[in-house]
């Protein structure tokens, strides 16, 4: 990655939702929103590739639904994945044990994987980068298979969530011990995935904040978190949307459209040399 002081601002959840679309495009259009992670299995996903086809500067990655969604693949080809209606567990905890000791879930995990890559592919958008619903997409098995489809699906870029325990703290001590498990978990994960990622060539930031502040990426906790970043390649991602706060069961957030529309966050970001970028463009810069 470049050694300037760069920020990729992405949105969450793209083709969940109508609401959640416009959210994006909006935020990209007037605020400092850079980039989106596609849902290739949500219900307004075709919506949200139109929309991104005619904003070519929103850079579109894709964003893994392992868990609480939607299979590409229909239920019989992934009994050990999904229900009858083609949904994956809603729980994180129980998705992860299943990939990780069941020898036919990692076989249909591997096929789902890479029709969301197909799926995505077809859309005949760039594939700026991949993450993942519930970042299940730092699961070992799920990252491994990632690597091995890299080449041929172009993947460039991948988001290994990293953040300050403390910075967070004195922001907001709300939710400490899931703050505290948190750290602990996705640093451990975040290891592996360096060490499985920079062999191959794969990029990511130093630091991506949205993890421990999920649903919370307001206008204030952004103007307090900015002065303290001290890392150059930086990511942050919320879920924005039209909708009302009590009508987003995902934790998505108007708050959080309206922080990412915020001229004081904008103001506050020049002002602490940040420049607005995304995966697909430091990638380019690295070639």
């Amino acid at each position: 990655m470049i050694g300037t002081r760069c920020l990729i601002v992405t949105g969450d959840d793209f083709g969940v939702s109508s609401e959640v679309n416009q959210a994006i495009i909006q935020a990209h259009e007037q605020g400092i929103l850079t980039s989106a992670s596609l849902m290739v299995t949500g219900a307004a996903c075709d919506e949200a590739v139109r929309l991104a086809s005619r904003h070519p500067n929103l850079a579109v990655g894709l964003h893994l639904v392992l868990v609480h969604g939607q299979s590409a693949l229909p239920p019989q080809q992934i009994p050990h994945l999904v229900d009858e209606s083609g949904r994956f567990s809603r729980s994180p905890l129980q998705a992860g044990l299943r990939y990780q000791f069941s020898r036919a879930a990692r076989r249909e995990l591997r096929r789902e994987i890479r029709a969301q890559l197909e799926r995505f592919k077809r859309t005949g958008l760039r594939l700026a980068h991949v993450d993942g619903h519930l970042h299940l997409h730092m699961h070992p098995v799920v990252l491994e298979t990632l690597v091995d489809c890299a080449e041929e699906f172009g993947i460039r870029a991948i988001r290994l969530p990293k953040e300050e325990l403390g910075v967070n703290l004195q922001l907001d001590r709300r939710r400490l011990l899931t703050q505290v498990v948190y750290t602990w978990l996705f640093g451990r994960l975040r290891r592996f995935g360096e060490s499985r990622l920079r062999p191959a060539g794969i990029e990511f930031a130093d630091r991506v904040y949205g993890l421990l502040q999920t649903g919370r990426i307001t206008e204030d906790y952004l103007l307090k978190l900015i002065p303290r970043i001290s890392a150059g390649r930086v990511e942050i991602y919320s879920h924005p949307t039209l909708l009302p706060e009590m009508d987003n069961p995902r934790g998505a957030s108007r708050l959080q459209l309206e922080a990412l529309l915020s001229g004081r966050v904008r103001a506050a970001l020049e002002a602490h040399g940040f420049h607005l970028t995304s995966y697909q463009d430091v990638v380019l810069d690295q070639s």
